[in-house]
């Protein structure tokens, strides 16, 4: 018996000092879904997310609200555990960076890198972003000397910190962009990173004085020094695959045989504002160290309202769980995976959310009740033992064209692809006309034929929507009299006579009588 083929999908961590907003929930269900897909298709997956929980915004936010940075890390992943329970997140792992083996990890990567002769000391000079938590050069700023990401006032500090010889491995990582074309997606991305590149790469800061920011992971070869927060973040994927062992001998941590763990991980998903992090420092490190790099990376564009980016620091941002106690988790979920072009921008505004979640009750909740309707009705209940084929190719090229879009990372047209096999399926109702047929007893093979063919074709939807919609598309194929929703590769080929069906209510009702 073959093993199933084995994924490993990742989310940012995401800093422990601010509530769960849309572009949180935007991408953690972008990897839910895709994670969902790879399931549904037969794969063994590692689905990480999770907090990041050192650094200055952190001890500085705590220190206001007279709590231990610790307190405020708890509280603030709690949340977070919170809204992903809430939209029916599917995780496997939940990293937090305060868990003892994380900073083992930690501690093992950086003596390998130091060891490697790729840390030395020196002093800095220049202006730094205690939000952003990133130093910047006199050339980078924005007008009136402001932070050029997020407009806040810059300190001047001067500080012994280490640093990580970044350049040495620029022309490596060039080669290996040019090399992979779909290392990094969408184009834009790549090119971005590309044109960044152009320039000479300077070395990276990788720590930060004890004096300045406590709250961090000891640096293994100085203690009067922390992790820098980002150098941190980015081994959590390294800790959730397994892949070192900080307790081995150096020689025996993993680092030259990562056979038998998860990494290297098989898809980053990110947003677009931290695509240097993950394409020129993370790389970088991974290649100082001499590991592997991650197969992929998707950079998912921003969620804006009007023109403006939706930011806390805007406080323009929308509450997930908000919209979800009004509409319904699987409506929310439909609406950020079908609206939002996968790694483009999109806008949000209450009509169009509003639009997409008629699009579900008219085309697919409404189908779903007028086919359970009739076969209670007209053959009680049960799928009768007619041919179910008269979708046979809609229903092949729905699923040709759903797994090369989901293969691509172009989510948003899978689930077009999906949408549009509803839509068809509406139009065999309204041409094969079963209510006219039943009409007629000798007719009866006929309605026999459209029933079986109608329940087939309802439960390739099922598992095509499962992946953005499973609490919705379990309800259906309860419905349709099965005991789970079918994997995608099963599905076309379920026999439907015999089904026991019961009528299916509103998938999705009017917002008013919203069961969340």
């Amino acid at each position: 018996m073959s093993q199933a083929p084995r994924t490993y999908i990742t989310t940012p961590i995401y800093y422990a000092n601010g509530e769960p907003h849309i572009g949180h929930a935007y991408t953690t269900l972008l990897a839910d879904t895709l994670a969902r897909y790879q399931r549904q298709a037969g794969a063994d997956v590692l689905f990480l997310t999770g907090t990041d929980e050192h650094g200055q915004k952190i001890q500085e936010a705590a220190e206001k609200r007279g709590l231990s940075p610790i307190e405020l890390c708890d509280e603030m992943a709690a949340r977070f555990r919170n809204a992903w329970k809430r939209l029916d997140i599917g995780h496997d792992r939940f990293m937090r960076t305060t868990e003892a083996d994380h900073l083992a990890v930690v501690g093992a990567f950086l003596t390998r890198l130091d060891a490697r002769g790729h840390v030395y000391a020196d002093t800095y000079r220049g202006w730094y972003c205690v939000h952003e938590e990133r130093f910047w050069t006199e050339k980078d700023l924005a007008v009136g000397g402001l932070c050029p990401t997020c407009d806040r006032p810059l300190r001047e500090i001067e500080e012994k910190n280490y640093f990580f010889r970044m350049s040495h491995f620029q022309g490596d990582l060039v080669r290996h962009i040019e090399e992979h074309p779909d290392w990094i997606v969408p184009e834009t991305r790549r090119n971005e990173v590309l044109g960044f590149l152009q320039k000479p790469l300077s070395d990276l800061s990788i720590s930060r004085p004890r004096a300045r920011v406590s709250w961090g992971i000891p640096l293994p070869f100085d203690s009067n020094q922390t992790t820098y927060v980002w150098v941190d973040a980015l081994i959590n994927y390294l800790t959730a695959s397994g892949a070192i062992d900080p307790n081995a001998a150096a020689d025996d941590q993993g680092f030259d045989d990562v056979a038998g763990s998860r990494w290297p991980a098989d898809l980053h998903i990110i947003g677009k504002d931290i695509v240097t992090t993950h394409a020129v420092y993370w790389p970088t490190l991974l290649m100082g160290v001499g590991l592997p790099l991650p197969k992929r990376i998707l950079a998912h564009g921003w969620w804006t309202v009007g023109r403006d980016k939706m930011s806390k620091s805007l406080g323009n941002t929308v509450d997930p769980l908000e919209l979800r106690e009004e509409f319904g988790t699987d409506a929310l979920r439909w609406y950020l995976l079908r609206e939002m072009p996968t790694g483009s921008d999109a806008s949000y505004t209450p009509e169009r959310f509003l639009a997409r979640y008629d699009e579900l009750a008219n085309v697919l909740g409404n189908l779903a009740s007028r086919v359970t309707s009739m076969i209670v009705r007209y053959r009680e209940g049960q799928v009768p033992d007619g041919d179910p084929g008269g979708l046979d190719g809609a229903i092949v090229g729905t699923l040709e064209r759903f797994h090369a879009a989901m293969t691509a990372l172009r989510v948003h047209e899978g689930l077009d692809s999906a949408m549009d096999l509803a839509r068809t399926v509406n139009g065999y109702v309204e041409t094969s006309e079963p209510w006219a047929l039943a009409k007629t007893p000798s007719r009866g093979g006929e309605l026999d034929a459209a029933l079986a063919t109608l329940t087939r074709a309802l439960v390739v939807i099922s598992a095509l929507f499962f992946p953005v919609m499973p609490g919705k598309m379990t309800e259906l194929a309860a419905g349709l009299g099965l005991n789970e929703v079918p994997p995608l590769q099963a599905a076309a080929r379920i026999v439907p006579a015999g089904l026991r069906v019961r009528k299916v209510p509103p998938l999705f009702p009017k917002p008013e009588a919203v069961d969340t």
